[in-house]
């Protein structure tokens, strides 16, 4: 009498379903396939081929970009810029509300023909950020821009001694 777990039933449902990506490797008389023969096991006397020599690239003279120095002076440049701008502007408008918060009596004073001093600051912050403004412009045209253009200029002679190789 067969059991039930002898039957060939039960063994098939046990085995793996098949899987037409990953089929089972199917057992060959020879151990190296005609197709997947190494041509030196065949011909023992024929020299092995050689892998080809990996190309050697002279080394600029000058130093490439991907050292990252003249972009980070730049940013640095760029964050000084902006710190410069934006305490300016946001300094003073700071200033005329602890000024409103804290001296009421200094900002309810007169100055001059009427005019209280609270109205005068608040009426001096479109000038401030005028200034802010201008500042901004100033120092990107005097130090952000000409790191930026150099960065330029190198990275195009990069590209161009790149596609002439």
């Amino acid at each position: 009498m067969q059991d039930a777990f002898s039957s060939p039933e039960y063994q098939r449902r046990l085995q793996p379903p098949y899987d037409p990506l990953h089929p089972p490797p199917h057992p060959s008389p020879h151990p190296f396939p005609h197709h997947t023969s190494p041509s030196h096991l065949t011909y023992p006397w024929q020299p092995q081929p050689q892998p080809p020599e990996p190309e050697r690239r002279r080394q600029p003279r000058h130093r490439a970009l991907g050292r990252h120095s003249d972009i980070r002076v730049l940013r640095g440049a760029y964050r000084r810029q902006r710190r410069v701008a934006t305490l300016t502007a946001l300094g003073y408008f700071t200033l005329f509300l602890l000024l409103s918060a804290f001296a009421p009596g200094l900002m309810a004073s007169e100055v001059s023909g009427g005019l209280p001093t609270g109205l005068l600051l608040g009426l001096l912050q479109v000038p401030v950020t005028c200034l802010a403004i201008g500042l901004y412009e100033y120092t990107a045209r005097r130090r952000v821009d000409p790191i930026a253009d150099r960065i330029r200029r190198q990275t195009q002679l990069d590209a161009k001694r790149e596609a002439a190789r």
